[in-house]
């Protein structure tokens, strides 16, 4: 797990933003939320899905979060899900940041890193965009502000199909 992080973050600072389209079926992954519920993505089939994996030394992360929680409340009524997956190894750092930045989307812990693995998640913070029928269809890693439009043009696109 110490690999993974030190990874992690030695790519947060040599890797720029970068995007780009992906193809075959999403990883089935299990993970406990903050609320104490299983969250299985198999689950979320029907349903246009943004896997995001923060963590809350992330600066980008960070300045990221309000924006996905925006997103979330104005697209999920449209069929659209998103799960904030963290990988902080100290519950109490990721619980601190939601105090002081309260969000409505499902958080899963990941401190294990079972599904930054499964995914292979090499940036933070790293989205991946997952169709109804449960096929991964576009990777964005890092962010800049403004990215998030990107995100949008990625799920009003997955929404009409």
């Amino acid at each position: 797990m110490k690999k993974l992080l030190t990874t992690l973050a030695a790519t947060l600072f040599a890797v720029s933003v970068s995007a780009g389209e992906l193809s075959g079926k999403a990883p089935d992954i299990t993970l406990k939320s903050t609320t104490g519920k299983n969250v299985r993505l198999a689950d979320l089939k029907g349903k246009v899905v943004m896997v995001n994996f923060w963590a809350s030394w992330c600066g980008p992360c960070r300045q990221e979060m309000p924006l996905l929680e925006k997103m979330y409340k104005d697209y999920k009524d449209a069929g659209f899900e998103l799960l904030g997956v963290n990988i902080d190894a100290e519950v109490e750092d990721r619980d601190d940041f939601l105090a002081d930045t309260p969000i409505s989307f499902p958080v899963l812990d990941d401190s294990a890193n079972l599904a930054s693995e499964a995914f292979d998640v090499e940036a933070m913070p790293s989205s991946f965009f997952i169709d109804k029928d449960g096929n991964m269809t576009y990777l964005h890693k890092g962010y800049k502000p403004g990215e998030e439009a990107a995100y949008i043009a990625q799920i009003k696109k997955l929404l009409a199909k």
